[in-house]
């Protein structure tokens, strides 16, 4: 049985293919089209899904899409209801997305598939509840407590359910427009970033603030309850009618209109920051805590999806407060992960397939479920091309080569094996660098990925040394949970004090040694840690071996293979061009290693930095 799940007209589209319950394919469409979270009907990760699994159309037993767009149609029309004079706007801002796409959903899928008779063939899944799948179903557990929090589905913007078997049941819910991920959103965009798209940065931010309006948050903002539930004060926000997310009132609360983009950002956002991820983490602790009083009779496992699931340091927070004893994310909690979730849900639960989990091992296969390509593609292209490269039969000598120029602090890309499914590179599309090189950090946001100077960098570190350099007690494979660096490994370091000299100038603050690993220490001392297995990634787990051997640490700094505005590369081709336009020192692809000053100049008829929109 071959069931196609399909994420589109959210942010993130994707499209996942499952095959006996085993995932066969995921990918998100913006890897393909190379505009960051593309919305659109996933055309090309559909061809590659169908690809991949080495099937037709006409062999899928079910298309099923990720949302019911009869319940958004509801939500839309209430809106619309209470827009008053604003109704107008709101209908025309909504057209695009609703009118002109939604409500043409088996259209859209039918002339993506080539025309195929799809008729009987498309059901659709609640947008929460594929959440929950993607959180349940590939999970390691038999039974677990399941969480999902986003901005906003249908009109299901919270959830807390149970997972059984091959069943899964939403027992509590909040609806829009009470939305933990559109006040945190609400930040986003007061801050001077781009909502959906710029989440992680206030998350980045916020270490170097205090939470001085936590307070004023929860007087002013939102009401929260003992068992984790919530309401906002909509009189200081505006995404109910469709022009921006804050309003006037909001803004004087906080002493003046919001930051412009790209301009400088001062102490009054670094507070707001670490204001309001303080009071995210509070909320997803008493969610968490209700949910273990609720059924932990029944279970001590958590799960967890949706967008807020990618806040690595709640997340953290929630797993050292202990009140689950094992907590699995799903590395694609966002929208693309509902694509996943939407065929899982129909294989279990509308089929009544038996799903079999030994409490270890998750379904997700290292999250490696993206295209690749062989390294006789790779030659081939390179050859066509006349670029210089130096293949490695030997692959013991290929992982020695690569710990050495890690050692002498090269930036290295690094492509091989298949794509990664969701928003964090795990070895395959990376960047990497020593983690032990104070310069590495501001070189890679500013000569490489031309971002932020705040913004902190992940480390990947053997799973066998994890405890070595953080205080970091499971698994982390996929890079969704911070934990702090060992005491042992801190150098002496005041933020207050560091922030008072350099006078709000961030790039200073993060010069600032503050451990061994200073490149993936961030100011409060954490790090969004990825621990590397032999078994999920037998090649990125070599070469840190080989790293271990040669130097006596087995941390490098990983960020992902692209520059700001840029998806995440997918092709050989996309890889060599990102190396060659960024100051990346070494390319490896595949089994093939390229030193930047030996190829050719590269011809460009504009600049490429227009291509991409600053997210």
């Amino acid at each position: 049985m071959y069931i196609l799940g399909i994420s589109a007209f959210y942010h993130d589209a994707a499209a996942a293919l499952v095959k006996d319950g085993e995932i066969v394919a995921a990918a998100q469409e913006e890897r393909f089209t190379r505009k960051k979270h593309d919305p659109s009907m996933p055309y090309h990760a559909m061809k590659y899904c169908l690809e991949e699994g080495q099937i037709t159309s006409e062999q899928l037993s079910a298309i099923v899409y990720y949302d019911n767009p009869i319940l958004t149609l509801d939500r839309f029309a209430k809106n619309i209801q209470y827009a008053g004079k604003d109704a107008r706007d709101l209908v025309v801002l909504s057209y695009e997305s609703f009118f002109r796409d939604k409500i043409w959903l088996h259209r859209h899928i039918k002339n993506a598939l080539g025309g195929a008779d799809i008729e009987d063939k498309v059901y659709v899944t609640e947008h929460h509840v594929s959440h929950a799948s993607s959180a349940f179903f590939p999970s390691p557990f038999d039974r677990a407590v399941i969480m999902t929090i986003d901005g906003v589905g249908e009109w299901a913007t919270t959830t807390i359910g149970y997972g059984n078997g091959n069943k899964i049941e939403l027992y509590k819910e909040i609806d829009y427009p009470h939305s933990l991920g559109l006040l945190y959103s609400a930040f986003t965009y007061f801050c001077g970033f781009r909502v959906n798209y710029g989440d992680y940065k206030l998350m980045g931010l916020a270490p170097y603030g205090k939470p001085i309006y936590y307070k004023l948050i929860k007087e002013e903002l939102i009401d929260i309850k003992t068992d984790g539930s919530y309401c906002l004060n909509l009189e200081y926000f505006d995404f109910q009618y469709g022009r921006c997310m804050t309003n006037e009132k909001f803004a004087n609360l906080f002493g003046g209109e919001r930051r412009l983009p790209e301009s400088k950002i001062t102490r009054r956002e670094m507070d707001m920051a670490s204001s309001i991820q303080k009071v995210i983490e509070e909320v997803i602790i008493l969610m968490a805590q209700n949910a273990k009083r609720l059924f932990g009779e029944e279970t001590d496992n958590l799960v967890m999806a949706g967008g807020v699931a990618l806040n690595c340091v709640a997340n953290g927070a929630l797993q050292r407060e202990k009140i689950f004893k094992n907590i699995w994310v799903q590395p694609a909690a966002g929208d693309a992960g509902g694509a996943l979730g939407a065929a899982l849900y129909y294989y279990y639960q509308f089929c009544n397939n038996k799903r079999f989990a030994d409490e270890v091992h998750d379904m997700m296969k290292g999250s490696y479920l993206g295209p690749s390509f062989s390294d006789e593609y790779i030659k081939s292209y390179l050859d066509q091309h006349g670029y210089q490269y130096k293949e490695y039969e030997d692959l013991e000598a290929f992982y020695v080569e690569i710990a050495r120029l890690i050692d002498d602090r090269k930036v290295i890309g690094l492509f091989e094996g298949k794509m990664e499914f969701g928003p964090r590179a795990l070895g395959n599309r990376s960047i990497i660098g020593d983690a032990r090189s104070d310069e590495m950090q501001s070189r890679l946001n500013l000569k490489i990925k031309f971002r932020e100077s705040f913004r902190p960098f992940a480390p990947s570190v053997l799973e066998e040394d994890a405890e070595k350099y953080f205080k970091i007690k499971s698994k982390s494979p996929y890079m969704l949970f911070c934990a702090y660096v060992q005491d042992n490994l801190r150098k002496e370091f005041q933020l207050d004090r560091c922030s008072k000299e350099s006078e709000d100038d961030l790039l200073e603050v993060i010069n600032k040694k503050r451990s061994d690993i200073p490149a993936v220490t961030h100011v409060d001392y954490s790090a969004r840690v990825q621990t590397v297995s032999e078994e999920d990634n037998p090649m990125y787990y070599r070469i840190l071996k080989a790293l271990r051997e040669k130097t006596g640490c087995s941390v490098v700094i990983n960020t992902s293979f692209n520059v700001r505005g840029e998806p995440v590369v997918c092709t050989p081709e996309d890889a060599y061009l990102c190396f060659m336009r960024t100051d990346m020192d070494v390319l490896v692809l595949g089994h093939m290693i390229l030193v930047k000053d030996r190829q050719p100049k590269l011809q460009q008829q504009d600049d490429w930095r227009d291509r991409y929109e600053l997210d």
